[in-house]
């Protein structure tokens, strides 16, 4: 019964075992994606810009070229203008605000502004600083388009920067990523008002490597548990036989000590707990030839 208790604890620590080598290969996935998506800012983030249509085309833009920066001229198309919902900025939900700017040469990149709050009710149109007419050049970073969240939204609203759902209601082609606004100036050279710039993108790794490694230094906690309470069980019955072994070839066994004797409390042992014999006090030399 003993040895099935124990292969059954076995068992369990490796289970254990398994399902912290897992949870660590997933911290470090974790990990793996945050260290490249510092990579790509740190890589792209305060470089030169560069003209839009050497980043950006139809398709989707790669993951690789993620916050690079880039340039373009063109026009804004302020009437199809859309409020992305339920977006945080320092603590506080409001929405980012998205222009369509018409690139020289006929493509549509999609614009984001910056944030503004929401206002007192959600059925207010938020106050939001007109985009500039006329001619206008624009530098920012270059950022794929969100998934979508499957929410049907009133007109003029998005849910996430989806682009497939944002050219269904601004028309055109889009181009395969949108821009997160750096700065803007007209053909005068103003800066025009805008909303409230978005935050750097966040280059924190986070605890995941460091979690990472635990998970996998715990996968032998079960084990290290399981050998010794093996060995404890083990050195237990090893003390039984001895003990059964000195009563069958007569030799002294330990006798019982009254609970609270003073015997028990000179012998040093715990009431109710058997004692060793004493053992025969030596006679020194020098006593005999005393005596």
């Amino acid at each position: 019964m003993a040895t099935r208790r124990w292969l059954g604890a076995l068992a369990i620590a490796a289970v254990f075992a398994v399902a912290a080598f897992y949870l660590g290969r997933w911290q470090w996935h974790r990990y793996e994606a945050k260290h490249a998506a510092a990579v790509r800012v740190e890589t792209h983030y305060h470089a030169p810009p560069r003209p839009v249509a050497d980043v950006l085309g139809t398709a989707p833009v790669p993951l690789a070229r993620e916050w690079t920066t880039v340039r373009a001229t063109g026009t804004y198309a302020a009437d199809h203008t859309l409020l992305v919902r339920n977006r945080p900025f320092e603590g506080t939900y409001g929405y980012e605000v998205l222009v369509p700017l018409r690139v020289d040469g006929g493509a549509t990149l999609l614009v984001d502004r910056g944030w503004v709050p929401n206002a007192k009710t959600a059925e207010d149109r938020p106050d939001v600083p007109p985009a500039p007419s006329g001619e206008v050049t624009v530098t920012g970073w270059v950022k794929q388009g969100e998934v979508s969240l499957g929410r049907r939204m009133p007109a003029g609203q998005l849910a996430s920067i989806n682009l497939r759902e944002a050219q269904a209601q601004t028309g055109g082609q889009l181009l395969g990523a949108y821009l997160v606004l750096d700065r803007e100036t007209t053909a005068s050279g103003a800066t025009p008002a805008r909303p409230q710039p978005l935050e750097p993108p966040d280059t924190d790794l986070g605890p995941h490597q460091a979690y990472a490694f635990q998970w996998w230094l715990a996968m032998v906690a079960g084990f290290v548990l399981v050998f010794f309470g093996v060995r404890r069980e083990y050195l237990e019955g090893r003390d039984d036989v001895a003990g059964e072994g000195d009563a069958v070839a007569g030799r002294p066994t330990r006798e019982p000590v009254p609970a609270g004797s003073a015997a028990s409390h000179v012998a040093g042992t715990a009431p109710g707990r058997p004692r060793r014999a004493a053992k025969p006090k030596k006679i020194r030399i020098w006593d005999e030839e005393d005596g």
